[in-house]
């Protein structure tokens, strides 16, 4: 820990990043070291403000002397810091900084980590920022062939749009779950993410969506044959008899238990409609393909 000021330092810093007559080229290295002293010094003083400008400061330095590796470490201080003072939108694009110097580095993990937690730190404060950075931080690892290690991210992001009530997204992000699952042959993931979706249509009470969600993830033969598949097989087959007992019964001791929390209370909560309207729906389709005038 340095007892020298940090202001002092700070100051010292500026004046040798600043080209003048007598200073054609600026000195980052020294600054650099000066910056990241100051920065120590201010956390230490819980002067969070000052500490994440200085962070910044040997952030940008470090990337100016081909160190991105320590910028990226810089940068993710500094969107620390950003958090505990409530400056959301500075915790993302610090975030997102950090995760563009990892990637110079080739280092797709961090690169990832860090979207990750710039995604958890805004959940509750900008949740749609939160599932950009979440889906964004899928990518960088599928990008490198690392999908099983997106699962989280997947989980995290899915469980944000459904308190968004964004079910059709929740839906649609965890169909591509399954995906990223199956090239990495984590066949028991794929499943529990393809019964996730139908699930959430059946709570949007929306049985045509579910039943083609249902017909589509069953050209996999691993999902037509799994537990899973065999209980959304069960659950489709309830609505069609109207049966709310079978349902509700399909909820309780089955692979749905063994879903995520937030498919489990929504499973929980089927039917979430009145199932005669699926009968007049049914009904109207059978009239509909024999009339042939």
């Amino acid at each position: 820990m340095t007892t020298q000021d940090p202001g002092k330092l700070m100051a010292k810093a500026d004046k040798l990043t600043k080209l003048s007559f007598t200073r054609w080229n600026a000195d980052w290295k020294n600054a650099t070291a000066l910056y990241e002293q100051a920065a120590v010094g201010y956390r230490f003083k819980k002067e969070n403000e000052k500490a994440k400008e200085a962070f910044e400061k040997a952030s940008k330095g470090q990337e100016m002397i081909s160190s991105p590796w320590d910028a990226a470490k810089h940068m993710e201080s500094a969107a620390s810091l950003a958090k505990e003072l409530g400056h959301w939108n500075e915790v993302s694009d610090f975030y997102r900084k950090a995760s563009e110097l990892y990637r110079e580095c080739g280092r797709s993990q961090p690169a990832s980590d860090a979207l990750g937690k710039g995604a958890s730190a805004l959940e509750d404060t900008n949740p749609d920022e939160a599932v950009r950075l979440y889906i964004d931080a899928c990518e960088i690892l599928e990008e490198d062939g690392k999908e099983q290690m997106a699962f989280d991210l997947y989980r995290a992001a899915t469980s944000t749009y459904v308190k968004l009530e964004r079910y059709t997204d929740a839906a649609t992000l965890l169909l591509r779950w399954g995906v990223a699952a199956d090239k990495c042959n984590a066949v028991n993931s794929q499943c529990k993410a393809y019964l996730s979706a139908i699930i959430i249509y059946l709570y949007m009470h929306d049985f045509q969506q579910a039943q083609k969600c249902y017909n589509d993830c069953s050209q996999v033969g691993a999902f037509l044959s799994s537990d899973q598949g065999r209980c959304a097989r069960k659950l489709l087959s309830a609505y069609e008899e109207g049966d709310i007992e079978e349902i509700k019964r399909l909820a309780q001791p089955s692979p749905i238990t063994h879903l995520d929390h937030v498919i489990i209370k929504l499973a929980r909560k089927l039917p979430t409609g009145d199932l005669k309207e699926l009968e007049k729906e049914e009904d109207k389709e059978t009239l509909d393909e024999n009339d042939l005038t």
